[in-house]
Parts: structure tokens; sequence; C-alpha cells
């Protein structure tokens, strides 16, 4: 299992995106040859991901946007990262 550093970067890795699928009214993840349907917690974590601010970085963020306390949002955004980076949908540079 993957572990996440403050200072890890989270990149959504080239032919990996973010698509709102208009039709059923949903935000998905589009990764070759499988599709990752997003709630909005997972929405809200990957809209913060831009491949240059930190997990620290990108954790406080969320926490402010939020009002949520920051030590919560972190080991959620960790373990969701953690899972993703997992199945090589998202990488922690």
């Amino acid at each position: 299992m993957t572990t996440v550093s403050a200072q890890a970067v989270p990149v959504i890795p080239r032919g990996v995106r973010l698509h709102e699928d208009k039709l059923r009214g949903q935000w998905v993840l589009l990764a070759p040859e499988r599709t990752i349907t997003l709630d909005p917690i997972g929405l809200a974590i990957l809209q913060e991901v831009d491949g240059l601010c930190s997990f620290q970085t990108l954790v406080e963020r969320l926490a402010a946007k939020y009002d949520a306390p920051v030590d919560q949002i972190s080991g959620d955004v960790a373990g969701f990262l953690t899972g993703l980076a997992d199945r090589r949908i998202v990488e922690l540079c």
C-alpha cells in the first residue's frame, strides 16, 4: 500500500482525466479501460489536484474550503489518493 508524504505532489497522469457525464449527471474519472464514478468528496479532492501543489497544500485548501479540521481532511484525502495510486490512476511524485 502506498503512503502519502506531506511533500508528495499528486498528479493525474497522462491518459487519465476528469469528465462530466452530462447524460447521467455525474462526474467520472476516465482511465485506460476503466471508468470510475466519483462521489462529491472524490470530485472535490481531484478538482484540487493540479500537479503543482503538495499533498499538504491540497489538504489545507480543502480544510479551508469546507471549514473542516486538517487532521480529518488529511486522513480522508490520503486514503482516497492512496487507493487511486495503488491502482495507478494517480501518481504521487
